[in-house]
């Protein structure tokens, strides 16, 4: 199983993302289990004003779930997005993978 330093390394070196998909991906890397974050707030942590570029940055994600973008909800807790997705089975999915983390709204 590949280890939470293994997954760092690979996002440090990889050449397919940019540096603004590294920022928002090392940066998650720092959510634990179990436990959510806002687009808003990942944006203002990386530096970035703006909570949409964090979300299709995460759309495009290549490492998932390794890098666990589903721990990522908009300010009103609502689920609201995951791969590219709004509705249906992604998100039942992103709520499943939620609730096995141990997190509950």
């Amino acid at each position: 199983m590949e280890t939470q330093n293994d997954i760092r390394q690979r996002v440090l070196t990889s050449t397919h993302i940019t540096d603004f998909q590294r920022r928002v991906y090392l940066e998650l890397l720092n959510v634990p289990r179990g436990e959510a974050i806002t687009y808003g707030e990942l944006a203002r942590r990386i530096g970035c004003r703006s909570a949409q570029a964090v979300g299709q940055a995460l759309r495009r994600n290549p490492f998932a779930p390794e890098v666990p973008c589903h721990r990522v909800i908009a300010a009103d807790g609502s689920l609201c997005g995951f791969c590219g997705q709004r509705e249906g089975d992604m998100i039942e999915k992103k709520q499943k993978m939620l609730e096995e983390e141990g997190f509950h709204q």
